[in-house]
């Protein structure tokens, strides 16, 4: 069954286990950590109004996880296992198997041939399709009905539980992730946020596509949101203008 989000000015629909349509996304509300609508922000439509990208969602999540990996493990070549250098046994005469060495990879506990050694499994990845990824990821949130936008996380103390009843009631799920802008994260939303179960901050300069998909519900502060749509922005390929361009004159001759 189709997913369908409403808007001030149209529909957000996405066809689940699919790409998502042409959205018309204008405004989403604005609300304050008591769940009042306070407000709304616009979307800009050439950032968010194209297709969600599962593929470059799948490279981007591939990509994060093989930074993660360790890379510790590691085998022991025949140079590095012990055991006596001496040969056993004379070259020729005796009917056996020539051998050179009692640390050979062909007897147990001998030498292992080809295996693993410590080594970095990181590898770059292109920062425009690390923003194409991260647009279609929030989009993907939307979407679903599971982002919301707050106008402050200002809280009068720094206690846990006054962010654990903020989170309740805006129905944020069982698992959360707060996304602050670095020139507002103060010491109260930090301090306040850090013991909650299923709840992780980070900052809108930092947020990965992996975090918005590992997490049930996105929250982010109004300058989060601004500062992180005006970075995307940037990186709206030219291709996608274009077609959204021609899409806007097509529409306009048909009203016509």
């Amino acid at each position: 069954m189709d997913r369908v989000t409403q808007t001030n000015k149209g529909t957000v629909r996405r066809i689940d286990g699919g790409h998502e349509e042409r959205r018309a996304m204008a405004k989403i509300k604005v609300v304050n950590l008591a769940g009042e609508k306070v407000g709304e922000f616009e979307l800009l439509d050439d950032v968010f109004s194209g297709a969600i990208n599962d593929t470059l969602l799948w490279e981007s999540v591939k990509h994060y996880r093989a930074a993660l990996r360790q890379g510790t493990a590691s085998t022991k070549t025949r140079g590095l296992v012990s055991g006596a250098g001496r040969k056993l046994w004379k070259q020729k005469g005796t009917g056996r198997a020539r051998i050179a060495s009692i640390r050979s990879p062909l007897w147990r506990s001998g030498g292992t041939v080809h295996g693993p050694k410590p080594r970095s499994y990181e590898y770059s990845f292109p920062q425009k399709k690390l923003m194409g990824a991260l647009r279609s990821a929030i989009a993907a949130k939307i979407a679903d009905g599971k982002f919301t936008v707050v106008d402050s996380f200002e809280v009068p103390e720094a206690k846990t539980k006054l962010f654990r009843t903020a989170l309740d009631k805006l129905d944020a799920g069982k698992t959360t992730l707060l996304v602050e802008s670095s020139q507002k994260l103060g010491e109260k939303l930090y301090l306040g946020s850090r013991n909650l179960t299923g709840v992780e901050l980070v900052l809108s300069s930092e947020v990965h596509p992996y975090d918005l998909l590992r997490y049930e519900h996105a929250i982010f502060s109004k300058d989060a949101i601004e500062a992180l749509q005006q970075t995307l922005k940037k990186f709206v390929s030219k291709r996608n203008n274009t077609a959204t361009e021609a899409k806007q004159a097509v529409a306009e001759k048909e009203v016509a």
